[in-house]
């Protein structure tokens, strides 16, 4: 992306609903570039609850539509779009009191099931079914049974986030989309009142461009407020940061077959069981600190397993943990700032307006309605006359590694036996995958070592490694082990014990020399650190000094200079 032929849109910010717009665009014929000033999924993308869902606790506010939105989308999500990324998980919804409580609930998840299978023209998931106490006992033995008289199991699904945000950002460049992470847009291009592009510096080479585009789109979820006053915008959206902290524990530690769904008394709480381990969130309070680097706090971490303690068996301890992270959710606030309104109170739903002209903001929402979000955006920075002309096509639009899903699934025996992996293994990398597996294929069929498991984290494949640079837009160790192969919070070190072998395997193909090597290994050892020491602390104003400790590797641009 040069100065020179403006593009028709430019997408400002690369998490969930930035890489749902690039593609959204894309796929209308429309010239289309999107830059990040971190990775892909930098920031709220990576540290979500990681579901797609279309929010049951939702039904009790009457936010109907809100509810069927977002089963619509999960619907798509599940057969159509990403089949390999997205999966139908069973929740456990428990009850405590008989008759009364069964019917209500039962008559609020049928709801739930009914406006599924209308939204998506058809049955994605299977509908609830009741359990007694005997039969909850049997599907989730360490459930407290003196907590519950029985249970109804209904289904969400469940996404690794920045692996969906990576995914989307590859397929709007298999349709000729450019892409640029590590790219801070520091001021937007006017002529006559309009913004007419940006100028965005490299934050790798320290490089000033401009970028001129015809239409510009700002989706920097907490950050819209900093990148809608850039160039002196006044008006447009007010956004609440609040955080959201999940823990993880070993998947040996609890013993249940499904996830559970609990209501608190701020929130709600997941219990959701992936392939290795369990992750338990979330918390949701408001975050008044730096918004780069939000951070859990040992509270944090106490009101999880306290909540979590209350209906299981398993006693879970601080020493339980093997991983912690934290986000912040955009919440977009009805008027102007109060500074007191209650983040639980603030709307889910995404808001669209043009801050100025030529520049569309969006911000709100929740990941499972980004495809949603985004046709929205595009079509407000269109125009009703271009969007009708030109409406999205991304409903029928299957991201990299859907196509030819079903068929690679069923050569998975065949996949196994040539390169030795057992049924895990194939699970694990066709999640990942999808039909896609084959390019990590060629890659060991070049180098047979790389179908080796890595030393440090053998649940992931050497090839991992290099499919994260080579085709995952990965360019630094941290970028690798907090979003493509996730030790940040599946490992209790947070991946450091992986960083020498990662560093091997992937520093000569980023050309990377000794005195590099040693700074990348370095900088995520001192973060690893500093978040530790976050978590012992009991206050966000404590947590985030000891996180802020530690410099970044790639520092922002100052925009007061």
């Amino acid at each position: 992306m040069t100065s020179g032929e403006p593009l028709d849109v430019l997408v400002v910010g690369g998490g969930i609903t930035g890489a749902g717009i690039v593609l959204d665009a894309v796929t209308r014929g429309l010239s289309t570039g999107i830059v990040e000033m971190q990775d892909w999924a930098g920031g709220t993308s990576s540290w979500s609850s990681k579901l797609v869902h279309g929010g049951v606790r939702y039904l009790y506010n009457l936010d109907f539509k809100l509810v069927a939105e977002g089963l619509r989308e999960r619907g798509l999500l599940l057969t159509k779009t990403a089949p390999h990324l997205v999966k139908a998980q069973p929740f456990l919804w428990p009850l405590k009191t008989p008759v009364i409580e069964r019917a209500y609930s039962a008559l609020g998840i049928g709801l739930y099931d009914a406006m599924a299978v209308i939204g998506h023209r058809g049955m994605a998931v299977p509908v609830q079914k009741h359990y007694s106490r005997a039969g909850v006992e049997q599907l989730f033995p360490d459930v407290r049974s003196d907590q519950l008289v029985g249970g109804i199991r209904f289904y969400d699904a469940r996404v690794d986030d920045a692996r969906l945000v990576m995914t989307l950002v590859r397929t709007a460049q298999s349709f000729g989309a450019h892409a640029a992470s590590r790219t801070q847009v520091v001021d937007y291009l006017k002529e006559d009142g309009r913004v007419v592009g940006a100028e965005v510096v490299d934050l790798e080479t320290g490089t000033r461009r401009t970028i001129r585009a015809k239409r510009v789109i700002n989706a920097t979820g907490v950050w819209t407020e900093d990148t809608e006053a850039l160039g002196g915008n006044e008006g447009g959206l007010q956004v609440l940061a609040s955080k959201g902290a999940h823990v993880v524990i070993p998947k040996e530690r609890i013993k249940g077959d499904v996830g559970l769904f609990l209501r608190t008394e701020k929130s709600v709480l997941f219990i959701i069981p992936w392939q290795r381990y369990w992750i338990i969130g979330t918390t949701d309070t408001p975050w008044d600190e730096e918004r780069l680097h939000p951070v859990a706090t040992r509270a944090d971490i106490d009101y999880i397993l306290d909540h979590a303690n209350a209906v299981l068996s398993s006693n879970l301890t601080f020493d339980d943990v093997i991983g912690v992270y934290a986000g912040l959710r955009p919440l977009v606030q009805p008027g102007t700032k109060d500074g007191g309104t209650a983040s639980t109170k603030v709307s889910r739903d995404h808001t669209v307006v043009e801050s100025a002209p030529g520049l569309t903001v969006i911000s709100g929402g929740k990941l499972t309605s980004y495809r949603l979000m985004a046709e929205h955006a595009v079509d407000h920075a269109l125009g009703e006359a271009d969007a009708h002309k030109r409406p999205s096509v991304t409903p029928d639009t299957p991201l990299i590694g859907a196509p030819r899903l079903e068929a690679i699934t069923r050569q998975a025996p065949q996949i196994a036996a040539k390169y030795g992996w057992d049924k895990a293994r194939m699970e694990h990398l066709l999640s990942r995958y999808g039909s896609d597996l084959q390019t990590l294929l060629a890659l060991v069929d070049e180098d047979p070592e790389l179908g080796k498991p890595l030393d440090s984290a053998p649940a992931y494949l050497r090839a991992e490694a290099v499919m994260a640079v080579e085709y995952e837009g990965a360019l630094h160790l941290e970028d690798i082990l907090m979003r493509r192969i996730r030790l940040f919070f599946e490992q209790r070190d947070r991946g450091v014990s992986a960083l020498e072998e990662l560093a091997q395997i992937v520093g000569p193909r980023l050309g990377w020399d000794e005195q590099t090597v040693r700074r990348e290994v370095s900088a995520y050892a001192e973060m690893a650190a500093a978040e530790e020491a976050a978590l012992g602390t009991m206050t966000d104003a404590e947590a985030e000094a000891a996180r802020l400790a530690v410099a970044d590797l790639v520092p922002l641009a100052n925009l007061e200079s």
